[in-house]
């Protein structure tokens, strides 16, 4: 005993500088691991081997953004809740003036281009007053577009598509919502490896002091890689609903107890990056059910056009004939899907309002069972788990050996 403690009394800088690198090891292990799940967005080494890494977020990024949107979908989010709260008339008083335009560029461009001779035989005045007719007919259009929309809109418009094709086509957007998200406990475990990497490296040098065994530095370091990974981890999600110990102690895991927080942040971001206006109106004109936007838009165009030669019909008959009557409906209504973001882009500062994303994002949060809501980030971590961990052994074990190099030297 005598001996170690005098070897002790002999080198105690370097035996004070165990736990000093332990923790040094534990924080850079777990810097490391972080930064491993999120870079580089594109795989960086050489194809085909092991020798090269990409981020475990953008590599998976498919199966993520399909679970994130699984859950989001079926949890948080129903896209009708979001349409029921648009507001026609509110709507129509924004778009008041592009839709008159559109309306009027419309049915002059239809008419001159599949009834020319009507339409030039027409003085001036007598086009306008045609004109004027159908712009009448527009409110009502509005209308019944918004309240077919609100009725149908799970039929017409894939949520679960678009956020799917968003995020997987935009990599950087993916790790930006789970880092955002999570950004408090990537700091929480990068600080716990200072913690434990500290403790156990009191041990170390205490084990180290007893037995000289070079083994012991290698194996101590690649232990707090493992160990203070693995528990970090842990102490995220662990445990999901709030556990009181004796003394007044309360675990809950660091996720879990931030679920106000998140919430609100995974809803603005939602809001903002997701759910736009833009999105939501690229999804309905070009997404995998945009047909049958289409198609509603057609059948409601026809029965506009109806409606407004409905005292004339006779005469439209005559004029102007069922079939070409047919094909100028057709036109107008596909003209009118092709003008449809620009002529809401006026309204965007309303639609984005009266959709209220972020809010009923973060009010379904709120309600989600600590299951689902683990589930927002727990896919991030569950898939290449072990590899990070893995990743903080290696790292400590090499460390470890470096170590022992300078303790024998």
């Amino acid at each position: 005993m005598e001996a170690v403690l005098d070897d002790l009394a002999g080198n105690w800088p370097l035996y004070t500088a165990i736990p000093v690198v332990a923790a040094l090891i534990g924080y850079v292990t777990k810097r490391v691991a972080i930064e491993m799940m999120f870079r580089p967005l594109d795989f960086v080494g050489i194809k085909g081997t092991f020798l090269g890494w990409q981020g475990v977020v953008p590599r998976h990024g498919g199966r993520m953004a399909a679970t994130a949107t699984d859950l989001l979908t079926r949890n948080v989010l129903d896209v009708a809740d979001v349409f029921a709260k648009i507001d026609p008339d509110r709507l129509l008083r924004e778009i008041e003036q592009p839709l008159l335009q559109a309306v009027d560029e419309i049915a002059r461009e239809v008419l001159a281009e599949h009834h020319p001779r009507l339409w030039e035989r027409l003085p001036p005045m007598a086009r306008d007053l045609v004109v004027k007719h159908i712009q009448a007919g527009a409110p009502r259009l509005v209308h019944r577009v918004v309240d077919e929309l609100r009725d149908d809109i799970g039929d017409i418009l894939d949520l679960k598509q678009l956020s799917v094709r968003r995020l997987t086509r935009d990599k950087a957007l993916l790790v930006k919502l789970i880092r955002e998200t999570s950004r408090p406990e990537m700091a929480f475990i990068a600080r716990s490896g200072i913690y434990f990497g500290f403790f156990l490296g009191i041990v170390q040098s205490i084990v180290w002091a007893l037995t000289k065994n070079p083994i012991v530095m290698p194996i101590f370091g690649a232990s707090i890689g493992l160990f203070t990974d693995w528990l970090a981890i842990k102490l995220i999600f662990v445990p999901r609903d709030p556990l009181r110990l004796p003394g007044g102690l309360v675990l809950h895991g660091m996720f879990q107890r931030r679920r106000a927080e998140v919430a609100r942040q995974y809803g603005e971001m939602i809001a903002a990056e997701l759910l736009t206006v833009d999105n939501v109106l690229d999804a309905l004109l070009r997404g995998p059910k945009s047909d049958r936007l289409v198609a509603m838009v057609r059948r409601l165009v026809a029965e506009a056009i109806d409606e407004q030669a409905g005292v004339a019909r006779p005469l439209v008959d005559a004029t102007v004939g069922e079939h070409r009557l047919g094909v100028m409906k057709r036109a107008a209504a596909t003209r009118v899907a092709e003008r449809l973001p620009a002529t809401l882009r006026p309204a965007k500062t309303y639609l984005s309002k009266a959709m209220d994303v972020a809010n009923l994002v973060e009010q379904r949060m709120m309600r989600m069972s600590s299951t689902e809501y683990e589930g927002l980030l727990r896919p991030a971590f569950r898939q290449d788990e072990w590899k990070l961990v893995a990743v903080g052994g290696v790292i400590g074990f090499l460390v470890g050996e470096l170590q022992v190099l300078l303790m024998l030297h």
